[in-house]
């Protein structure tokens, strides 16, 4: 079901690229960001409430940690898919799947088993076969990269903290951190001005709602029982939903070559998932063909 959840979540980060490109072509970058966590964090409060408690010191200590994190990797990010293609952005976001177990060993030197670092390998080799877009920019490249690590680094610290304290405080905490970032930022710039139009509210409620408020309550309930360099390989499924999103809505094309990486990417994360690729052979291979057992007498 974890893994499931996020693989959903990935769905909507991916297909959200071009609505989200749209969006800040209209409307300035900070200030979208600012009114999307605010959304999000209006979404949470009704689910946070009376849970504050528990966290203490501690625990507001790690939901700003993690929010800005969330505050540098996302806004990095979408300044990057301003300058480059929605592919693109896909594709370098994907690498956290390399940073992510490379930072959990270095910072608390988390092992990590032969069979994920090879489900690594795979992704990695995948997210390649994704990439090659010529529309690309290299200044955005670079932005969406330096994003890369940053989420990749939340997510080896929200697996720090996802068993220490209530799922939907932290959360809120997060997202309510971010949201004061993006605010000071764009206030300080002059930016912050009220949203008009169908394309950026319609971007700012489905990113707000599913992109963030969802999608980061499902992280931290997921890192509970999922290990953070398999989230991040499942993560990696966003530079696929990020290329079907940019070949439907803004042109770009994957050709023969990635559409083989997005098969190598979802060879990874069997690898790194014995129990889903268990599942897929009893689909493919149909019933058991053993004996059924003798009745007893």
């Amino acid at each position: 079901m974890a893994t499931a959840a996020l693989i959903l979540v990935t769905a909507v980060w991916g297909l959200t690229f071009v609505q989200v490109k749209d969006a800040v072509e209209l409307y300035p970058l900070f200030a979208f960001l600012a009114v999307r966590y605010a959304i999000a964090g209006v979404a949470l409060a009704p689910l946070a409430l009376g849970r504050f408690r528990g966290l203490r010191r501690g625990g507001l200590r790690a939901g700003g940690v993690l929010g800005v994190l969330v505050a540098l990797g996302i806004g990095l990010q979408t300044a990057g898919l301003e300058r480059t293609t929605v592919t693109n952005t896909g594709f370098i976001t994907g690498l956290y799947v390399l940073f992510t177990p490379l930072l959990a060993l270095a910072l608390f030197r988390t092992r990590i088993s032969r069979e994920l670092w090879l489900a690594v390998g795979l992704a990695i080799v995948g997210l390649a076969m994704l990439s090659g877009i010529p529309e690309s920019s290299a200044s955005g490249d670079l932005l969406v990269l330096a994003s890369t690590l940053a989420q990749a680094l939340q997510i080896v610290m929200v697996g720090r903290y996802a068993n220490r304290y209530d799922v939907f405080a932290l959360t809120f905490v997060q997202v309510a951190t971010a949201c004061a970032l993006f605010g000071a930022v764009a206030l300080a710039i002059g930016d912050l001005s009220p949203p008009r139009g169908t394309t950026v509210w319609a971007a700012l409620l489905v990113t707000g709602l599913f992109a963030v408020a969802f999608a980061l309550l499902v992280q931290v309930w997921a890192q509970r029982r999922v290990s953070a360099t398999r989230i991040a390989i499942i993560f990696s499924l966003e530079a696929v939903f990020a290329g079907v999103a940019g070949y439907l809505f803004a042109g770009d094309r994957l050709g023969a070559i990635g559409l083989a990486g997005c098969a190598v990417i979802f060879a990874g994360i069997l690898m790194a998932e014995p129990a889903a690729a268990a599942a897929l052979r009893r689909v493919v291979g149909g019933p058991s063909r053993e004996p059924a057992p003798r009745p007893p007498g």
